[in-house]
């Protein structure tokens, strides 16, 4: 991989959250990357030991994306989980997909920024060049 697979960037009060990839759905993987990247300081702590199914809907890709990173913000608070590996497919409207992490340790993950949810605000899903790019706003 010869590109940033994902970033955080400001916006006001709010940051935003920002994946790449060749496909749509390495760009949604690195966008859920980014986004524990914020919740974990120590990201790369986050051992992949157990798989978490995960499926949602929407009309469209960029709603798809907003639905796809609340659906893991709700089920890392209510199961007190944290991922760092992402394998999803996207059929049209639907997207399928296991989050790989762990249970949330307090003594090993040092917690970074609460996110309340993913927002539609510069919500994006579009292919620039050879890259998808899957970005939003998420509420702090």
């Amino acid at each position: 991989m010869n590109f940033t697979p994902y970033e955080t960037f400001e916006h006001g009060a709010d940051i935003g959250v920002r994946g790449y990839g060749r496909t749509i759905e390495e760009a949604f993987a690195n966008g859920a990357r980014a986004l524990f990247s914020l919740m974990v300081e120590n990201f790369e702590a986050i051992e992949p030991r157990e798989e978490t199914p995960v499926s949602v809907s929407a009309e469209l890709p960029d709603e798809l994306f907003v639905a796809w990173l609340n659906r893991l913000i709700t089920l890392s608070a209510l199961e007190h989980r944290v991922f760092s590996d992402f394998e999803i497919k996207i059929k049209g409207e639907n997207l399928q997909g296991v989050a790989r992490g762990e249970a949330l340790d307090t003594e090993k993950h040092l917690l970074g920024i609460e996110v309340k949810g993913a927002t539609f605000t510069l919500a994006k899903v579009a292919k620039e060049g050879d890259l998808w790019v899957a970005q939003c706003v998420v509420d702090v």
